[in-house]
């Protein structure tokens, strides 16, 4: 039986509850939060065996195996330090740190340790990116990657976090470096780290405040996003965030030399994306045939997994979780490499200086122009 215990006792911690309880032979022993009426709640919904409200005494009593991280990211880093040192496997929700450095220091020490470490980067394991991995790895691009494109929006009309966030200027996301984009973009990043084969691409960063948000005073957010990557070996993608753009798309598409596929998160669809096309007019009449196919063959396994009860809305997680915890038990490889986690840190710390450039560069053009509206008055 595997012993678990999760830090931070939020909404996210609700899920992890929830899909640990649907893995055999694990248990919860233990809940902590710094507010111990948050710790008490969610022990009292999930079958949980005790609560606490500090993390020293929660490793200490409980003795878990592994910890559940579900904190504040500007709290990963020290919780996730202690828990090792503990001697306790790691489960790190995204983000898995503020930086790379931090995210380096995290697995050697882990590594000295002999234990391991995942990321919470669970849309990775949805049933339809799986069938994208495996076909990517079957060989069906017809070789290594060439482009991406990862299309990841937020809707920030329709989420209680958001008019927490906006109508809070002490709210904790606006303490991250990166404050919203920080918080959420991980999850589109990672999908591009996974196939790249470089250790330091280049990146390329713009993001502003949206007029919607500006309308509404809101000049710190930066809720729209463009990316340009380019690794060692040339692979490329765009990274696109909007909170404003209809559809609101997490997507993930992969072109390779041969064919492509586009993944579609939103829907739980797969689409084979064929790399050469018809002749003549042929080619206005078969694809279209061809791709409503492939909408019902998605709508076919999708129902497939939902009569098999495995398509609840947090079924990649649950999958990601169980991964985790086989290669704790069985010494199989982690389901998410080190090399992503670093290369995701790494493209985020990217974003970031760029942005921060890009606002220097901003102020510093704002001021000279004050200067020159002086300097003519004073003429």
């Amino acid at each position: 039986m595997l012993k678990i215990g999760i830090v931070g006792c939020g909404k996210i911690a609700d899920s992890h509850a929830a899909q640990i309880g649907r893995i055999p032979d694990c248990e919860i022993v233990g809940v902590c939060d710094r507010e111990p009426l948050m710790a008490r709640q969610l022990y009292e919904r999930f079958p949980i065996r005790q609560h606490f409200g500090d993390l020293s005494e929660l490793l200490e009593k409980s003795r878990p195996d592994v910890i559940h991280i579900t904190t504040p990211p500007q709290s990963h880093f020290e919780i996730a330090r202690l828990c090792l040192e503990s001697g306790c496997h790691v489960y790190v929700e995204k983000p898995f740190t503020l930086c790379e450095d931090d995210a380096r220091r995290l697995i050697d020490l882990a590594n000295e340790k002999g234990l391991k470490l995942t990321a919470g980067h669970d849309h990775q394991f949805s049933h339809a990116a799986r069938r994208m991995r495996a076909l990517a790895e079957s060989g069906f691009l017809g070789g290594a990657p060439v482009h991406m494109e990862s299309y990841y929006c937020y809707e920030m009309g329709a989420s209680d976090y958001a008019g927490a966030l906006l109508g809070d200027k002490k709210h904790w996301v606006r303490r991250l470096p990166g404050k919203l984009l920080h918080n959420i973009i991980s999850h589109g990043i990672a999908r591009i780290a996974e196939f790249l084969s470089g250790a330091a691409p280049q990146v390329i960063a713009h993001g502003f405040t949206s007029p919607f948000l500006k309308n509404l005073g809101e000049n710190e957010i930066i809720d729209e996003l463009r990316v340009i990557v380019c690794d060692e070996e040339y692979r490329t993608a765009y990274f696109t965030f909007s909170s404003q753009m209809r559809p609101a798309l997490h997507q993930f598409r992969l072109y390779g030399p041969k064919n492509g596929l586009m993944l579609d998160l939103h829907q739980e669809t797969l689409i084979k994306l064929r790399g050469v096309r018809y002749k003549s007019y042929v080619e206005k009449f078969v694809p279209p045939v061809t791709m409503a196919a492939q909408y019902c063959g998605n709508l076919k396994t999708n129902l497939g997994s939902f009569l098999a009860n495995d398509f609840h809305m947090k079924s990649g997680m649950k999958y990601l979780i169980e991964s985790f915890y086989r290669s704790i038990r069985e010494d199989t490889p982690l389901p998410i490499s080190y090399r992503e986690i670093l290369l995701t840190a790494r493209i985020m710390d990217d974003i970031f200086a760029h942005l921060d450039s890009q606002a220097t560069q901003i102020r510093h053009q704002g001021e000279r122009s004050i200067q020159a509206a002086v300097s003519v008055v004073e003429a």
